[in-house]
């Protein structure tokens, strides 16, 4: 049980609750949900079973472009990762999103009094243990609330380090309504059925390598997948003509966040998780040549750490723009390789499915 005192009362934990170091804040959070009901399982499992892999490239009006390597937030065309992950694993996984302070406290500290760990997403600017830029908002980043003293008005949040952050309850509730781009979160959280929870069957393990292998080869939109990497690849060269130096500069730094460790994905655009989570598979349904491929999955992975760490110089220069064509060349040898990657593998889950 972790304690932080303040004056005469204690903050605390709720019981049974661990906290340790996680890669990605959804599978990390989700890790720590479902080993404080007692069912073990890995980030990369949950990141797997979810069909969390994927690539995404956006220049929103107004915005900075944007590199994403997670697939399946959820949407009005998407379950989310967290439902998905529990429809293979037997857990009842609600949503729930309102656009009421008053509601999302209410429903917060109904199961925070029930000694409930709860999942909720945050607008990761707005938590002052990040000490991040003024002006930094991020509002898919995914916490568990995981203590609560009413008496204070303080909460305990485990992130993805190993210490629990108190955090005064006013600051959280501005994080989670925070209506900031991107990816405002809009007061979300969810909530957990164990009562059926299960491990996963071989053909749980297929059908989501399916689900990710269709959007990486066959996305709806050309931003999105193997098509997406190559539209970065052209896009990115475009970045001096739209965004002035500084703008150019933090996108540079603000894309290498979010390829490399720092940012959440385990390395590699989440490629590393991913080549881990097809070891399991291969485990689970007896499929040797699934970790082959994790294998070309982690070399790809290596790929991407090389753009990161160019794109990372880049924001360091004067004129970041000289290192666009260094950091995007590597981009259409990456799209190549996962192409073969993903097909492969969708050969291999598709013979087995029918």
């Amino acid at each position: 049980m972790t304690t932080t005192t303040g004056g005469p009362v204690t903050l605390r934990s709720f019981p049974e609750f661990g906290c340790y170091p996680t890669h990605h804040c959804v599978t990390g959070s989700l890790k720590h949900v479902y080993g404080f009901h007692g069912y073990q399982i890995s980030e990369e499992l949950l990141l797997g079973l979810g069909a969390g892999l994927g690539f995404a490239y956006f220049h929103f009006k107004g915005g900075d472009p944007f590199y994403g390597g997670r697939a399946n937030n959820a949407s009005p065309k998407n379950e989310g990762l967290e439902k998905t992950v529990g429809r293979r694993t037997g857990v009842a996984v609600a949503a729930h999103v309102t656009t009421s302070s008053r509601v999302a406290q209410q429903g917060l500290r109904q199961l925070l009094l029930a000694g409930e760990p709860v999942l909720v997403y945050v607008d990761m600017g707005l938590l002052p243990y990040f000490g991040l830029p003024p002006g930094y908002h991020f509002g898919g980043h995914v916490v568990v609330v995981a203590g609560y003293e009413p008496r204070t008005e303080q909460v305990l949040i485990a992130d993805r380090d190993e210490e629990l952050h108190p955090v005064d309850w006013d600051v959280l509730e501005q994080a989670r309504g925070s209506a900031c781009r991107p990816f405002p979160p809009r007061h979300t959280w969810y909530t957990f059925d164990f009562g059926k929870a299960r491990d996963p069957r071989p053909e749980d393990v297929r059908a989501a390598i399916a689900e990710v292998c269709d959007g990486m080869l066959d996305p709806p939109i050309a931003n999105l997948g193997v098509p997406g990497i190559r539209k970065a690849a052209e896009q990115t060269l475009r970045w001096p003509e739209a965004l002035g130096t500084a703008a150019l500069r933090r996108t540079c730094f603000t894309t290498a966040l979010m390829i490399d460790a720092r940012g959440g994905t385990g390395g590699g655009i989440f490629r590393y998780l991913y080549a881990r989570f097809l070891d399991e598979a291969a485990i689970i349904t007896g499929d040797v040549h699934l970790a082959e491929l994790g294998y070309e999955l982690t070399a790809i992975g290596d790929r991407w750490e090389d753009v990161a760490a160019t794109f990372a110089a880049a924001a360091e220069l004067d004129d970041p723009a000289v290192a666009l064509e260094s950091a995007t060349t590597p981009l259409h040898d990456i799209a190549d390789r996962e192409e073969f990657v993903w097909q492969r593998l969708r050969a291999l889950v598709n013979r087995d499915i029918t």
